[in-house]
């Protein structure tokens, strides 16, 4: 474990959060300008401010990294304690590049309370950041949940017509999910002897039964943050109704918050449950990957295609998590970080049509590429990066899962890799009805490219998808360590 002499993960996490609270504090009548610059600045600076974390981490290191620790609350020996490995560390900057994208994207958009909204990304960005940072339970318990105060507000205030509805399934869903893992968090400290150290419950010996009933608990949190199904209904309906950069930070980021809990707490507190229910695990998210897929390939409306596309590409993660070897996991990981980069940028372009037809129906489109050839270009790339086209971002870690999986077994290996099936159908055949053809109508024909704005945050993300598509070796090189201890760790048994 390695003690941080400069508090690095604190700036990271820090940074936005007050950006964000300075921002609120300009009030509702600011003079929007000012709001967006000081947020453009808030974002970039918190961005570069992960570039330290990166450039220091030691691949060749083992366990945590940047350490830092203080008491908190001393009465409970909760404590504000950080660190990060292999496992977190690309989550970091990936969710302040986010937030960087999202801020550039509501420039124009946003017209109504823009001091609120980009005070809200800014704050959601630190909790978040503080989700993959956290190594005390109750510290990763209040980020955890303190997420879903900025986007149940992003939902309700600028969403679409159903917003509240939506903001509050979505609050409902993941609020209660999440408080069978507070039951599980109380008492795994009181069986440590009154710690909530998240290291020191990786080696509490516990029964098999006992992992069981923490492993789901702990599954009602994750699962439904995934979200897996069946308990995924709230994410469509959240997509749908959200803002667009709220469905950019929703999908990109938020959804990894319960795939990085099933890494940092289910796994290697729970190893011998895990191993007891995989099979339990691995259905649930070949369903997602099949199923789900099939529901996609029916959707009308563009945001819900590419959310139940989120679910089924999420499928893989957990599938990748759940049979036991390091390609497999490696390749749940480098999926999470892809889908950041592909699912939102899918997200932005929607919401760009959105923006100059107000309508998300695929039936409304037809022939875009006649009059918006640069955004048709990016789409296109976007979307079958979607579908996990070799050289994209999308292709590695889906081909690292199938492969884990045939080494795991032939038969959930195949089943998987039918996902790059159906992930193709619907991903081509939502091209080829919005982008290619004749100009299908008036509004189609009165629509205009790409400004500079538009052109920067897309151009960005496809530098991103085809980096990590054609060299995704950093990647993989800092998570290595990391997944390989937790796999020998996940291996042994802890019954007493």
């Amino acid at each position: 474990m390695m003690q941080s002499t400069f508090p690095l993960l604190s700036i990271a996490i820090w940074m936005p959060i007050v950006f964000g609270l300075f921002i609120l504090a300009f009030g509702r009548d600011a003079n929007p300008g000012i709001v967006r610059g000081t947020a453009l600045i808030g974002s970039l600076a918190s961005f570069l401010a992960t570039f330290p974390i990166i450039e220091q981490f030691s691949n060749a290191a083992h366990g945590m990294q940047f350490v830092e620790r203080f008491a908190w609350i001393e009465r409970f020996n909760i404590h504000y304690y950080l660190g990060i490995d292999g496992l977190s560390l690309w989550f970091i900057p990936l969710t302040a590049f986010i937030t960087v994208i999202v801020v550039i994207s509501a420039w124009e958009v946003i017209q109504k309370r823009v001091a609120q909204y980009m005070g809200a990304f800014l704050i959601l960005s630190g909790l978040m950041i503080g989700v993959f940072c956290a190594l005390d339970g109750m510290l990763f318990y209040v980020f955890f949940e303190a997420t879903l105060v900025p986007m149940f507000i992003i939902i309700g205030v600028w969403g679409g017509a159903n917003r509240i509805y939506a903001a509050i399934k979505f609050f409902l869903y993941t609020f209660f999910g999440s408080l069978l893992m507070l039951v599980a968090l109380v008492y795994l400290y009181f069986t440590s002897g009154g710690s909530f150290d998240i290291l020191v419950w990786h080696r509490l010996p516990l029964s098999l039964s006992t992992q069981i009933y923490l492993f789901f608990a702990f599954l009602m949190a994750f699962a439904v943050k995934v979200p897996m199904w069946p308990v995924h209904t709230w994410l469509p309906d959240a997509h749908v109704e959200a803002p667009t950069g709220g469905s950019v930070v929703l999908a990109a980021i938020m959804l990894k918050l319960g795939g990085y809990g099933f890494l940092r707490f289910s796994l290697p507190v729970t190893p011998d449950a895990s191993h007891y229910l995989a099979g339990f695990m691995i259905t649930l998210s070949l369903v997602a990957v099949i199923y789900i897929g099939l529901v996609a390939l029916v959707q009308a409306d563009m945001k819900k295609l590419v959310a139940y596309s989120s679910i089924a590409h999420m499928g893989f993660v957990t599938l990748g998590l759940f049979v036991f070897n390091d390609v497999a996991v490696q390749g749940g990981l480098m999926q999470m970080i892809s889908h950041g980069f592909v699912s939102g940028a899918m997200f932005l372009c929607i919401g760009v049509m959105y923006d100059r037809m107000h309508s998300r129906q695929i039936a409304d489109y037809g022939g875009v590429v006649n009059k918006m050839p640069k955004f048709a270009a990016l789409f296109v790339l976007f979307s079958l990066a979607n579908c996990g086209l070799p050289a994209t971002s999308g292709f590695v870690g889906e081909f690292l899962v199938i492969l884990g999986a045939v080494k795991f077994n032939f038969w959930i290996g195949l089943l998987a890799a039918t996902a790059l099936i159906f992930g193709a159908a619907y991903s081509l055949w939502l091209v080829k009805r919005v982008i290619f053809g004749a100009v299908a109508n008036h509004h189609v024909a009165e629509l205009v490219d790409l400004n500079a704005r538009e052109f920067f945050m897309l151009g960005v993300l496809a530098i991103a998808v085809i980096g990590m598509g054609l060299y995704p070796a950093p990647f993989i090189d800092a998570m290595q360590n990391s997944v390989s201890d937790l796999l020998v760790h996940v291996a042994k048994s802890k019954l007493p």
